[in-house]
Parts: C-alpha cells; sequence; structure tokens
C-alpha cells in the first residue's frame, strides 16, 4: 500500500516491526523484561533510575529543590537509564517500574525499599515525605488548584509528547491530518496555561509548587522552542504569561542543577550524567560519562 491509499484497519491488529519512527525499536505492544540486568545502587536512600527527559526532569527538579531547602535526606543517587538502548526493559528495572517507562524511585530510606514509578507519584511521594514541601496542607485551599494542575499535566502532556512531538518530530512521514490535530490541542493547552497565569504568579497561586515542577519541563521548554524545535510552528512568543513563568522557573538555581541530570545531549557543559553527590555539579562533565553497559 503506498502513502497515498486509503488505511482501512483490519478487523485484526498485529504487530509489524516495519512501522518505522525514532523509537520503533524499543516500542511493542507487550510488558516484562526482554533480558536479565540488575540495577545499581548507591549510598543514598534514594535511588532514582531515570533520563533527562521532560518526565525525569521533574523529579531531578524536585530533589534539588527539596535539598536547597535544607531536606539533607533528600540526597540521591541518579542512575542513567538509556531508553533508546531498551535498558528500561532490564529485569532490574522492570522490578521497580513494571510499566517500564522513566523515571523510577526506590526509596529506601524504611525497613522495606519502596518502588514509586509514574513522574506525578513521585513528586508526591517526595513532597509527602518531607514535610509537604512544594505542596499545601490539606485544608488549604491552594492544595486542591496545586493537585489539579498537576493532574492536568498528566493527562495533558500526552498530546503534547505522543502525539504532536510523534507526529511533527519522530514519526517517518508527515500526516498533515495528524500534525494538525495535535498542534491544535497543544496550543489551546498553551492557552489555558497562559489564562491561568495572567491571573497567578505561579500555577496553584502565589506560591511555587510540585504543580509547576510538573508542568515546566515540558510546556516551559515548548514555551522557550527547545521542545521538537517547534517553537516558531506553534508561535510560542505568543503566550507571554508562560513566556513570564518559564523564565522565572528558569532562573531558580535547583532547576538548572535539576535539568542537567542524567541529560546526555546539549552542551557537555550542561550535561550530569549520573548524579551521585553534589559534588558533582562541581566536577567538569565529560568526568562524569557512564560507563558502558
Amino acid at each position: 500500500m503506498d502513502s497515498t491509499s486509503p488505511y482501512t484497519p483490519p478487523r485484526v491488529w498485529t504487530w509489524t516491526k516495519e512501522s518505522g519512527g525514532r523509537f520503533a525499536k524499543i516500542n511493542r505492544p507487550v510488558a516484562g523484561a526482554t533480558h536479565d540486568k540488575e540495577l545499581p545502587v548507591g549510598r543514598h536512600p534514594l535511588q532514582l533510575y531515570s533520563l533527562a527527559t521532560p518526565n525525569g526532569v521533574k523529579v531531578t527538579v524536585m530533589l534539588e529543590e527539596l535539598l536547597a531547602l535544607g531536606h539533607t535526606g533528600a540526597e540521591y543517587d541518579a542512575w542513567l537509564i538509556r531508553i533508546n538502548s531498551g535498558e528500561q526493559f532490564g529485569s532490574g528495572f522492570v522490578a521497580v517500574n513494571p510499566n517500564s517507562k522513566i523515571p523510577a524511585l526506590l526509596d529506601r530510606s524504611g525497613a522495606q525499599p519502596v518502588r514509586v514509578f509514574e513522574s506525578g507519584a513521585i513528586l508526591l511521594h517526595l513532597a509527602e515525605k518531607f514535610d509537604s514541601a512544594f505542596l499545601p496542607r490539606p485544608g488549604d485551599p491552594a492544595r486542591a488548584e496545586c493537585l489539579s494542575w498537576l493532574m492536568w499535566q498528566m493527562g495533558a502532556a500526552p498530546y503534547l509528547g505522543g502525539g504532536f512531538g510523534h507526529f511533527y518530530a519522530y514519526a517517518p512521514e508527515k500526516i498533515e491530518y495528524a500534525i494538525d490535530r495535535y498542534a491544535m490541542e497543544v496550543k489551546r493547552q498553551l492557552d489555558v496555561l497562559d489564562r491561568r497565569l495572567a491571573d497567578s504568579e505561579y500555577l496553584a497561586g502565589d506560591t511555587y509548587t510540585v504543580a509547576d515542577i510538573a508542568v515546566w519541563p515540558w510546556y516551559g521548554a515548548l514555551a522557550k522552542g527547545l521542545l521538537y524545535d517547534a517553537g516558531d510552528f506553534l508561535q510560542v512568543q505568543q503566550y507571554r504569561h508562560v513566556q513570564r513563568w518559564t523564565e522565572t522557573i528558569a532562573q531558580r538555581p535547583a532547576v538548572k542543577r535539576g535539568r542537567m541530570v542524567n541529560r546526555t545531549w546539549g552542551q557537555p557543559s550542561s550535561q550530569l550524567h549520573e548524579r551521585h553527590d553534589a559534588s558533582d555539579f562541581d566536577t567538569k562533565t565529560q568526568d562524569k560519562v557512564a560507563p558502558a553497559p
């Protein structure tokens, strides 16, 4: 069937590896481990297994913000998971996250290790673990607002990442209908944020919270033209309140550090492949290349 022929879905779908696309080699319709590989464990109670995609950045920013507040128990080891190499399908990683997606956290601070997966769940786990840091307390009206925007991000970002990002940047062929459909939705989402941020300094109100930490790596990067090289296409500069918000957050020292962790692309000075101590940020990045698998 050539690319101009109409597609009629079969009665029963079957998996073909010839579907193409940037991530074709790591996408599959079944779960579980593909190979045996134990995860490394460092000296800190919190063990993070991740990559500096927007979902991974949420957690490293949160951890660096907690440390900046003086929560020494938030010290962590951040181990690099190379998703393009399929490391998320190793038996050790699947034991921590059966969904085989980064980030995954193993909290070893108690009598029994606790696994936490899904970035929103990790943010809430860490906030509650450290005295409701960056999370309004029960009874505070801002808590409902914060949680609403946190859950908004969980539902909205798949349209940006798996929808717009996939068809605009990664799909083996450009499909006008798909790109138009998801571009329209992403611009609607940016407008939702812009209208909220016209009335509020941060998403939950006057205070920086986990809602901002969750939304910023996706929509802040998009607003600055750093995601999918789509800034001009989506005319992101028109969302001036989003621009103000993302620039404010980008200047936070903990955000700058968190964005570096588990990053393997861009300028060498922006990368810290693994993080095991605060002093790692003072060491030249090229000395921090993770060992070969």
